[in-house]
């Protein structure tokens, strides 16, 4: 004998949401190259929240000099705004854009500038964009963080200093030092291992920063932070960790989740 189901009346229509993502519906938009940002956003979603990957075309070119990572972030530029067109029509609550550099790569303000062309180009006058760019000072304040010197952990070559300077300066505080994590292509970012990663920690935390920041969302990195900020006692903030953690909780989204960190299980 079959059971008749109960057509959803007007008032319950009204109160539907996405089965899964009935919190939040992240629409991420990452690198075809990248391998770390679904995994580490995906370990960091909480009940009731759901992300929808759109990759950004981009060919796997070698970042061991300053023109090849200034044509890595033109590529990703030009390939961008299709990636966000493809990830819209799942209606999101914001973009969150799974690439540091972009974000602030010859501006330390880019990330503004690419939300305000997106939501010229589709008409989205609403349209929010998380990025590094706000994600990471944003991060650094949570943990009381107004000033003082930074050290940086980085999967590029020593190019893209100058580029890292800007931004932090910009944020309101002074580059300590920098470790780079010189990678032959931007898919072997992904390769580096924590007992190749940990050691350029250890040295940037003797040299006393208030705090270590990570640049690089293909670099595995989310777990190898935890760790460390535990270990040597200042805050470690991982790119990817950061901007997960500004997604959701500028979307409302307080939820504390452990395993990545005191600024997601404590902020």
């Amino acid at each position: 004998m079959r059971t008749a189901v109960k057509p959803i009346d007007e008032q319950e229509k009204q109160n539907v949401t996405d089965i899964y993502g009935h919190r939040l519906k992240l629409g991420v938009v990452t690198p075809s190259v990248n391998t770390v940002v679904q995994y580490e956003y995906d370990r960091m979603r909480p009940e009731g929240v759901t992300n929808h990957i759109s990759r950004i075309h981009v060919p796997n070119i070698t970042t061991d000099n300053d023109d090849a990572l200034l044509q890595s972030v033109t590529d990703l530029d030009r390939a961008l705004d299709n990636s966000v067109e493809s990830v819209l029509t799942a209606e999101p609550g914001v973009i969150v854009l799974g690439v540091s550099i972009e974000a602030i790569y010859g501006d330390p303000a880019a990330g503004g500038a690419i939300q305000n062309r997106l939501r010229d180009k589709f008409n989205e006058p609403n349209l929010t964009l998380i990025h590094a760019g706000d994600a990471l000072p944003a991060a650094l304040r949570a943990y009381g963080i107004e000033d003082g010197p930074i050290s940086i952990l980085s999967p590029y070559g020593p190019q893209g200093e100058p580029h890292l300077t800007s931004f932090v300066e910009h944020c309101g505080y002074k580059l300590h030092s920098v470790r780079h994590l010189v990678s032959d292509t931007l898919v072997k970012i992904a390769h580096n291992p924590p007992e190749r990663i940990r050691p350029e920690v250890d040295a940037l935390a003797e040299s006393g920063p208030q705090a270590i920041v990570q640049f690089g969302a293909n670099l595995p990195f989310g777990q190898v932070a935890a760790r460390a900020e535990t270990e040597l006692g200042i805050p470690v903030i991982a790119v990817n960790t950061a901007t997960y953690w500004y997604a959701l909780r500028m979307s409302g989204i307080d939820d504390k989740i452990t395993g990545f960190g005191r600024l997601l299980s404590e902020f």
